[in-house]
């Protein structure tokens, strides 16, 4: 009977997502273990922890960091896949190549942008409150 529910495709769909959990899984370490940009915002994002912590920011402005954090982070992640697509596609030197590689490196400017000025809106009341 077409109604009912097949038991075999649910275990399928639930193998299936694991196995795109395992894929993300393995490209965030990748992007981790490899990519000095993501290393750096890394450490940089441990610090805004760090003094988000110390200081005792709202759950909100938490919020708005992680958000802040992540949206850099999946852009630079992009980028960098968009950076390797592109060399692995024309490893030579070409302005098509650097205008794609351009444009996906200023996308993860705005993303930086966009986590200053939510960590300026943050912070900068708890540092005028210590002046």
């Amino acid at each position: 009977n077409t109604n009912k529910k097949n038991p075999n495709r649910m275990i399928l769909f639930i193998k299936g997502r694991l196995k795109s959990f395992k894929y993300a899984f393995r490209g965030s370490y990748l992007l981790l273990k490899t990519e000095h940009s993501i290393i750096a915002q890394v450490l940089i994002f441990s610090v805004a922890i760090a003094i988000g912590l110390f200081v005792g920011i709202s759950k909100q402005d938490w919020i708005n960091q992680t958000l802040a954090m992540g949206l850099v982070l999946a852009i630079e992640g992009m980028n960098t896949a968009v950076e390797k697509l592109a060399d692995f596609v024309h490893m030579e030197d070409h302005p098509k190549i650097e205008f794609i590689k351009d444009i996906s490196a200023g996308a993860v400017t705005f993303a930086a942008f966009a986590f200053i000025i939510v960590s300026v809106l943050i912070y900068l009341p708890h540092i005028k409150s210590l002046l």
